[in-house]
């Protein structure tokens, strides 16, 4: 971090620094922000998108945008990223790494249970499956986004949950904190919580009017319903009808349309015949639920424990966005089937969400929905479906009556119903008999005030009897840091101090240097007996508190892929790493000129008994900008090419180098024929004037200097790559 406080991109976020006077730290903005700039054509990098928003100021682009000029650009959507560490003082990083991904909306999981609280968290327990929610968090969390989205150039929203019998409670202090989106759905509370129906209505009306006030974005929590029941695509009838109770009540408590989002999550993945059920769930949505917003996001129930599985069930989510719309993206990591929430896992969800998106841009100019055939008639029925539910529903007599006969998370495609529904007692449940009727006089001198309020007239606000309420007067708020002792954002900070201060480098994967590596094996046995020995194996290559996190039987007898982690106590001192030079390119016209005032040629082949051939072609082809684009003769000799015939090419074409392709093979053949063309070129007498290159998916500058040649190049390597170092090379060792 700079002098002014600001983010410094080459260095980490100073996180104590961020915990600095947080008693006095006010939101500098309130209220949700969508994308700027979406919604017309726009050139990026020699395309036009038809999709995107602003760019970022600063980012990561996708790996791919090497061959893109280093482009990056930025979806229409708001893209989610799902952070739950249960350090927040980690979290603040994470965020950052997300947002340089292109997450604009940092979704903040509570600790496990926190909505089974009756009141606010004043001190910070290390969450369990999220972070615990407390002003501090809050605060801690908002003042490093303030500085986050100055560096990435976008607005960035923060968002948690309003549930429980503290709801009312979580959304003052979301209003006060400056927190701008958050869930709240009473039916949450009803079916998931057993929180009393009377109780959680009268809750949720209270906080969505705070909500509201503060122009906070509300997501629902209908998605539950496919998330639980037992066969999720039976429910999609009934997760219709909660959107429409959610959002109904929203409206008539005063939310604005543009402010609620129905939590839209297809309802299946494969090996289902996914697409066409999720489509047409997802299709029915819009339809019934026009001018509202929609958040997308993929189902958490099918995540299993391969990262394989949930990316290509991920993408196939993302083309049901791109084929019917969505205002929010939200992303799910392989941690859900894991419980590992690494850092790399949420940036790769980023990622995932970002390159489908742009790879999809302008999808539904070029391809359309046929509503004229089975989708249609598959809406047309889900919808029917739904409306009967709601008239049943009517007609025993209304939501409470519904759902003490367990009409809801029942598992049969309605009318059917399977009697394995959710019932609850409407004069049940936690915090029953708690709401009573306010009296004539009742008086609540606060702003954004829900229901009967019997104020004197002629106020211009209800807290100028008070002399402001916290809303009105953040300096009234009362700011409690941590309690515990022991437990607490500062502890944990002193632990680290010493290491963070030396610099020293440890694996990490959610916590600062938690130590925490993945290994991943290949053993030619059974399941059983695989994830028995590669825990062994770990072990013994030095790893502590190993576990398998995934195993995928390749065969039944011939061999299983296991993953595992473990934690590897190993610092690195970055002082005492010998770093490989940093290439600096040429510019192109800088080649050009030195190549036209100087020719250069070279002679080029794969050597040994290697067919391969694409990678070199790339490297010479003009058309692929290799080094004909920069006027440099190229002799290609093919593959296969004995490396002595390579060395008598280069002797009469009066080559500048040789450029020699190989693929890793068995038995380290690579460096022998590398070893076997620097040794032919000594013999020849032309080593001193003639420089070796060898290139191929897995040499290294290392393992090119090892056996004696000038320069090694690896994946991801260009034609100006090379063509520069040739001629910055040539120019070094026979100057003008």
């Amino acid at each position: 971090m700079t002098a002014d406080h600001g983010l410094d991109p080459g260095r980490k976020i100073d996180v104590e620094r961020i915990l600095e006077g947080l008693e006095h730290y006010r939101p500098r903005r309130k209220g949700w922000r969508w994308r700027e700039g979406a919604g017309a054509p726009r050139s990026i990098g020699g395309f036009v998108y038809l999709q995107a928003a602003e760019p970022l100021r600063r980012s990561v682009p996708l790996p791919a945008a090497r061959n893109f000029g280093g482009i990056d650009p930025q979806p229409d959507l708001v893209i989610s990223a799902e952070i739950a560490s249960g350090r927040f003082e980690d979290d603040i990083r994470r965020m950052r790494m997300a947002a340089w991904h292109g997450a604009d909306h940092i979704m903040v999981i509570r600790t496990a249970g926190q909505s089974h609280f009756d009141g606010l968290l004043e001190g910070t327990p290390e969450g369990v499956g999220g972070v615990p929610i407390t002003r501090k968090q809050l605060r801690a969390t908002r003042k490093a986004l303030d500085l986050i989205e100055d560096e990435v150039g976008r607005p960035i929203n923060l968002h948690s949950y309003v549930s429980g019998v503290a709801g009312p409670e979580m959304a003052v202090l979301f209003a006060e904190e400056g927190v701008n989106g958050a869930h709240q759905d009473p039916q949450y509370n009803v079916l998931y919580r057993n929180v009393n129906m009377v109780r959680s209505f009268v809750d949720a009306a209270v906080a969505k009017h705070i909500m509201a006030s503060q122009g906070m974005l509300q997501i629902d929590g209908a998605h539950n319903a496919n998330a639980t029941a037992r066969q999720a695509w039976k429910v999609m009838p009934e997760v219709l009808v909660q959107h429409a109770v959610n959002c109904e009540f929203s409206v008539r408590v005063g939310m604005d349309r543009g402010n609620i989002a129905l939590s839209t999550v297809p309802p299946a993945a494969p090996p289902a015949p996914s697409l066409r059920i999720d489509l047409a769930h997802a299709v029915a949505v819009r339809q019934l639920f026009e001018g509202f917003r929609f958040r997308a996001q993929m189902n958490t129930r099918y995540i299993e424990s391969d990262a394989r599985e949930a990316t290509v069930t991920h993408v196939l989510n993302l083309l049901v966005t791109r084929l019917t719309g969505a205002d929010l993206q939200s992303t799910i990591t392989p941690d859900e089937g894991r419980n590992v929430p690494w850092h790399s896992n949420t940036v790769a969800a980023v990622d995932t969400a970002k390159q489908a998106l742009l790879g999809m841009d302008g999808l539904g100019e070029v391809v359309t929905l046929r509503l004229d055939g089975p989708l249609g008639d598959m809406v047309r029925e889900l919808k029917e479906r739904a409306v009967l539910f709601m008239e049943e529903i009517e007609k025993v007599g209304g939501y409470f009556e519904a759902v003490s006969r367990g009409f809801f998370v029942d598992s049969g495609y309605y009318p059917e119903r399977a009697g394995d529904g959710i019932a609850r007692d409407p004069l049940g449940g936690v915090g029953a008999g708690t709401v009573v009727r306010r009296d004539e006089d009742y008086m609540a001198p606060v702003c954004h005030h829900f229901g009967h309020n019997g104020l004197p007239p002629g106020l211009a606000k209800p807290c100028d009897l008070i002399g402001g309420c916290t809303l009105c007067d953040p300096g009234k708020i009362q700011y409690i840091d941590e309690l515990d002792e022991e437990d607490n954002a500062g502890a944990r900070l002193a632990e680290t101090a010493d290491h963070r201060k030396a610099g020293l480098i440890r694996p990490e994967v959610q916590w600062y240097g938690d130590g925490y590596v993945m290994m991943g094996l290949f053993l030619p046995t059974r399941l059983e007996e695989a994830t028995c020995a590669a825990a062994e194996m770990a072990r013994r290559a030095g790893l502590k508190g190993v576990e398998v996190i995934h195993a995928l039987p390749m065969h039944p007898a011939e061999g299983t892929y296991v993953e595992l982690k473990g934690v590897l106590e190993e610092d690195v001192d970055p002082g005492s790493l010998r770093l490989p030079p940093v290439r600096r390119n040429l510019g192109e016209d800088e080649i050009r000129m030195e190549v036209a005032a100087r020719p250069m040629a070279i002679v080029a082949g794969t050597i040994g008994q290697d067919e391969h051939s694409a990678g070199i072609r790339e490297i010479l082809d003009i058309k692929h900008g290799g080094l004909e684009k920069f006027g440099i003769k190229c002799v290609y000799l093919g593959t296969s090419v004995p490396v002595e015939k390579l060395v008598d090419a280069a002797i009469e074409t009066g080559a500048d180098a040789i450029l020699a392709s190989t693929i890793i093979t068995h038995g380290d053949i690579h460096r022998v024929g590398l070893r076997k063309l620097r040794d032919a070129c000594v013999e020849k007498g032309i080593r001193d004037r003639v420089l070796l290159v060898a290139g191929g998916t897995q040499i290294t500058d290392e393992i090119a200097g090892e056996c004696g040649l000038d320069a090694g190049f690896g994946r991801g390597t260009r034609g100006i790559d090379v063509a520069s170092f040739l001629v910055r090379k040539r120019s070094e060792r026979r100057p003008n």
